[in-house]
């Protein structure tokens, strides 16, 4: 699991460097969607008052009016998720999970269940963490499809959102992800926990970037991760914030499979 976590690390601080390569190179090339664009789609505007509420374990919230901020976390489950469910859990808080199916999913089951039963909105990382603009049509159904069918077989419930590993898509890689369903779910907070163990400067930075409608990317699979969630949530509190998950945060508006939404 330590080699695990270090490639982590290794791949993942190159993730700024060669996102900027591909956008620059012109590459790659997608168009972003709001969530309070989502919020404001056709079909959020036929939803009805109270279906504007969006309604879940953690309480009802309608994000058109009320500061909605998402928690994600990327890569998981691993051995520090049980502390931060029961984190989660005393404060109240939603997350959204995007999970990793090697090593992840298939070695934590009953993580993936425990996050489902107590509210949580489970999504995709992919299974291999590829980097999805790099590889052939077939692999990354593959990556889609073996992610998906492990978190269903498991929660009966199939995920209807994906983040790319490294953030890294394209309009094909939008095509193939709409024929499977999914939505995808960028961010516009990022702590860096890829690069540090100091939790209290993971905290300073997601506290410092976030404001209405962000989406918050950590990896709960990195030491320091986990430590700074409570003084994230307390802080951000504070400030007036409410956590939601990714679906409440585009309601009325629902996540169009393979759309990418970013704040």
């Amino acid at each position: 699991m330590m080699k695990m976590r270090n490639g982590f690390r290794a791949v993942a601080a190159l993730a700024i460097a060669g996102t900027l390569s591909v956008a620059l190179s012109g590459c790659t090339h997608y168009d972003t969607t709001k969530p309070s664009a989502a919020r404001k789609s056709p079909a959020a505007a036929d939803a009805t008052s109270g279906g504007a509420r969006s309604v879940g374990a953690f309480g009802t919230v309608d994000c058109r009016h009320a500061k909605c901020v998402a928690l994600t976390f990327d890569a998981g489950p691993s051995a520090n998720s049980p502390r931060l469910l029961d984190i989660l859990k005393d404060k109240k808080v939603p997350a959204t999970f995007f999970l990793l199916g090697r090593n992840h999913i298939a070695k934590h089951p009953d993580l993936v269940k425990r996050m489902a039963r107590e509210g949580h909105e489970l999504a995709s990382h992919t299974w291999d963490h590829k980097i999805l603009t790099d590889i052939g049509d077939a692999q990354i159904r593959d990556e889609f499809r073996r992610t998906d069918d492990a978190v269903e077989k498991l929660t009966g419930k199939r995920p209807t959102l994906m983040r790319p590993p490294q953030g890294r898509t394209n309009d094909h890689v939008g095509a193939l992800a709409k024929k499977e369903g999914l939505a995808q779910i960028l961010w516009d907070v990022t702590c860096k926990d890829y690069t540090t163990d100091d939790s209290a400067l993971i905290q300073k930075r997601a506290v410092a970037q976030t404001r209405r409608d962000s989406i918050i990317l950590l990896h709960d699979i990195y030491k320091g991760t986990v430590p700074a969630v409570p003084g994230i949530i307390d802080a951000l509190k504070q400030k007036g914030f409410v956590f939601v998950t990714v679906p409440q945060l585009l309601a009325p508006g629902k996540a169009e499979p393979g759309k990418v939404y970013k704040p």
